[in-house]
């Protein structure tokens, strides 16, 4: 069974990061969802440097869409599998024109249908761009955490957010993963986590493992 002391799991990460807004900067929903794209095996604080030359160059969905692949390559080599992010960047922007004339859709199923967005992705933009909760963001920090906490057993992204969506109140979906995600950052990396000092050690099953 899930870890019996989620509850006081939860509400100590709520305490611990009340702040819950997106660490990438953008100004649109089309903004939001190429940073997103980019942060893929990439830190935040990378795409947020390359993010303001990019979105100077290709602000909207139709300037993205005419790109030429060498030129967005240069521009976000520095984030790695630029090839790859690439061909995701302009494809996306070419499936938001001809699928959905440029809006950003509201639903996990019609978000999926782009080019590089999987539930990952779909999860972060519908949550910061309408506030919706169709799931639970799951990156390799929640991964990690997840199972150093013992509410899952999975490695695999769509079975772990299936038995967190299990476990977390709805209410808590569109916060959850941001706290986790900052918690994982600052206490609970995947080498050395600092379990002398971390304050959910006391109902964690790995603490000191």
């Amino acid at each position: 069974m899930p870890n019996p002391n989620t509850p006081k799991i939860l509400r100590e990460l709520q305490r611990l990061y009340p702040d819950t807004r997106c660490f990438l900067h953008y100004k649109t929903p089309f903004q939001l969802l190429c940073a997103v794209i980019l942060s893929a095996q990439c830190t935040d604080e990378r795409v947020n440097m390359v993010a303001p030359e990019l979105f100077k160059v290709f602000p909207t969905p139709e300037k993205m869409a005419q790109a030429k692949q060498k030129e967005v390559e240069k521009l976000v080599k520095s984030t790695g599998f630029y090839r790859n992010k690439t061909n995701n960047l302009i494809g996306a922007a070419q499936a938001l024109l001809g699928l959905y004339r440029g809006k950003m859709p509201k639903t996990i199923d019609e978000m999926v249908e782009i080019p590089g967005v999987g539930r990952k992705t779909a999860n972060v933009v519908l949550g910061e761009v309408y506030g919706i909760s169709e799931g639970i963001t799951v990156d390799t920090h929640v991964t990690r955490l997840s199972n150093r906490l013992g509410w899952t057993k999975h490695q695999d992204a769509v079975k772990i957010e299936r038995d967190l969506m299990g476990i977390v109140p709805k209410e808590e979906w569109l916060h959850f993963s941001h706290r986790l995600i900052q918690h994982g950052r600052k206490v609970c990396p995947a080498r050395k986590p600092l379990c002398a000092v971390c304050t959910l050690a006391k109902w964690c099953p790995s603490a000191e493992v």
